[in-house]
């Protein structure tokens, strides 16, 4: 994948300044995203604070559609100016190919993080934007379950991992595998917040219903709280009466989970993905993009909500 380019217009948006503000910081007839970090910089145009979140997708049922959303919603919160680290869990190293990467290019992965005791900033790459990293994921990481096996406290092994690197990011987005394993419990031990991907039909709840109970059993027998589980409806198609239908039981029996914004059936991140970029990348005028921008804002309003009401108490 090629690195960004920002149109005038489009690169004022995401700093959130008039283009007249802009040209007056750099005047260019298109930007760079070494540029456009730079210029955050120097506007002081940083995002609002969400706090150091560690966001998991997961469902698991397949072809939900989460490797897509995971690796779009990542890098769409590195374009509005938060560092983020996008971590690829499945062996089938998807989301390194979202971003334009092959995983057998990469001599580490988690896996030596884990298992060999890597410490994380050696197995960090670089993306094609200055404030997106990412840990790879290929073929060896499906090892992994069977190598944390025999360790003690190994539910807890990324959750202490992942000390090495704190403070660096703003959010860490883990794109796990569709399955329940030891390497997806550790992902959970080390998340704030869980976004389970559904598809608008009900073969979506067999999996919802298992992971909820596992989600209640990791607060029963772990001590372990998500602050945050959000249930989106990806590919959505308003036409089909049958999707209709399964948004209206996900409505009656997930309501407080259930996001209001739906990713409508969108072919550009099947294009995307097998061109190896992120919606953005691909077509950021796509309804994909539009959509899961409209994610992100409902998403980030209440984290930074909640972040401003952890400030105010602990000033309190």
């Amino acid at each position: 994948m090629s690195p960004p380019s920002y149109t005038a217009k489009s690169a004022a948006a995401l700093l959130g300044v008039t283009p007249k503000a802009l040209a007056a910081a750099l005047k260019k007839d298109s930007y760079s995203a070494v540029e456009l970090w730079e210029l955050r910089g120097r506007l002081g145009r940083r995002p609002p604070s969400v706090g150091q979140r560690k966001q998991l997708f997961l469902n698991f049922k397949g072809g939900t559609g989460k490797t897509s959303l995971s690796t779009s919603y990542a890098y769409r919160l590195a374009e509005l100016g938060y560092r983020v680290l996008l971590v690829d869990l499945d062996s089938q190293g998807h989301a390194t190919k979202c971003l334009g990467f092959e995983g057998e290019d990469f001599p580490r992965t988690l896996l030596d993080v884990l298992v060999r005791k890597t410490p994380v900033p050696e197995v960090v790459q670089k993306s094609q934007l200055p404030n997106l990293d990412f840990i790879p994921s290929n073929l060896g990481m499906s090892t992994v379950d069977l190598a944390l096996m025999p360790m003690s406290g190994r539910e807890y092994k990324l959750r202490n991992a992942l000390k090495d690197i704190e403070g660096r990011y703003d959010v860490v987005v883990f794109d796990a595998p569709p399955s329940f394993g030891l390497l997806n419990l550790n992902a959970l031990m080390a998340a704030d917040d869980l976004f389970v991907p559904v598809l608008p039909d009900f073969l979506s709840f067999h999996g919802l219903k298992l992971l909820f109970e596992t989600v209640q059993s990791l607060e029963e027998d772990l001590q372990h709280m998500l602050d945050n589980v959000f249930i989106v409806i990806n590919s959505y198609n308003a036409t089909f009466k049958l999707a209709k239908e399964a948004v209206e039981a996900l409505q009656t029996h997930y309501s407080e989970f259930l996001l209001p914004t739906m990713v409508r059936q969108c072919t550009k991140f099947a294009q995307a993905s097998s061109e190896g970029k992120p919606v953005f990348a691909f077509d950021p005028d796509s309804k994909g993009a539009e959509d899961i921008q409209a994610l992100i804002t409902e998403v980030l309003k209440r984290l930074t909500a909640g972040a401003a009401a952890v400030r105010a108490k602990q000033a309190g």
